[in-house]
């Protein structure tokens, strides 16, 4: 018993001796990792400030700017552990911690995929020019406008002020409409007047209303006016005229405020916008002799 313990301890001296003796021989590599590791530490709180103002000049999300600053000082970090593994000639460590990082990402991806998705249309979409806060789209079935981007989802503002938020994956994937991208709008304006009207005059007296509601329109040849039907009570008409407006709203109020001078220039004129009516008429009249059947049905009997 006393010749194992001896053994032992002498295996456990020289293991210590032996470790001892590599920290000694490695000492100036062990000192150069740890000044790289400090080193990458500090270089990478610079990087996370540089890269975080570089980001909020070209993206108005703080959200989109701290990830963006986060992902590039951990990146510093784990370039500086890196270099100081490989200093210490720990080839297989580092092999096996990059094995490792590959499996757990691809984990951590097949369990966040949807999530992720979204984040990482999150930064693309805030790095688009032609998206941009406080502009009006039109997107998956909704218009209004962009009241927030963040990471996870996309929120707009429609003009009943209700708030509408999309995962960005969707946004990214789908046709997004920016009505803030032109300073102009078209407007167009469907309307029917009577057979007996004088076309003509129907046709300049709305060019000529238009024109004077509105100040972009310069003179009543900047409006364009087409018949399009004989419809079923009237002739219908398209009109269409440009107007400085860079929201739906603004094109909402246009287009109200031109109905509503129409309508007045109209009955001032008394020209008629007629609205369908029916009319049921019955011509054949039908006669029953009440009286005739019972004595017939009585003869019988």
């Amino acid at each position: 018993m006393k010749d194992q313990l001896d053994s032992a301890f002498s295996n456990l001296s020289e293991k210590l001796l032996g470790w001892l003796d590599a920290i000694i021989q490695n000492l100036p590599n062990l000192a150069l990792a740890i000044i790289v590791l400090i080193s990458a530490y500090f270089i990478a709180k610079y990087v996370n400030k540089f890269v975080y103002k570089i980001v909020s000049r070209k993206v108005q999300q703080e959200s989109i700017s701290s990830i963006v600053a986060r992902i590039s000082a951990v990146m510093v970090v784990l370039l500086g552990l890196f270099l100081a593994l490989g200093i210490l000639d720990l080839s297989k460590t580092l092999t096996s911690l990059l094995t490792g990082a590959g499996v757990i990402g691809l984990v951590i991806g097949l369990a966040l995929q949807g999530t992720l998705s979204n984040t990482i249309a999150g930064v693309v979409i805030s790095f688009r020019k032609k998206i941009q806060i406080g502009n009006w789209v039109e997107t998956n079935g909704y218009s209004g406008e962009i009241i927030d981007i963040n990471l996870k989802d996309f929120t707009l503002k429609e003009a009943d002020n209700n708030m509408v938020v999309i995962p960005n994956k969707m946004i990214l994937e789908n046709p997004l409409k920016n009505y803030s991208l032109t300073t102009k709008m078209r407007v167009f304006l469907e309307c029917g007047v009577g057979y007996e009207s004088d076309l003509e005059q129907v046709e300049q007296l709305t060019k000529e209303t238009i024109s004077n509601a509105f100040d972009q329109v310069e003179s009543p040849d900047d409006v364009e006016f087409y018949y399009t039907e004989f419809g079923g009570s009237s002739i219908n008409y398209l009109c269409r005229f440009w107007i400085d407006a860079d929201s739906m709203l603004e094109k909402l109020k246009a287009k109200t405020k031109a109905i509503i001078e129409i309508k007045k220039a109209y009955d001032k004129e008394d020209i008629n916008i007629p609205f369908p009516i029916r009319t049921l008429q019955f011509d054949n009249q039908l006669t029953l002799d009440n009286s005739n059947t019972v004595e017939e049905s009585f003869s019988k009997n």
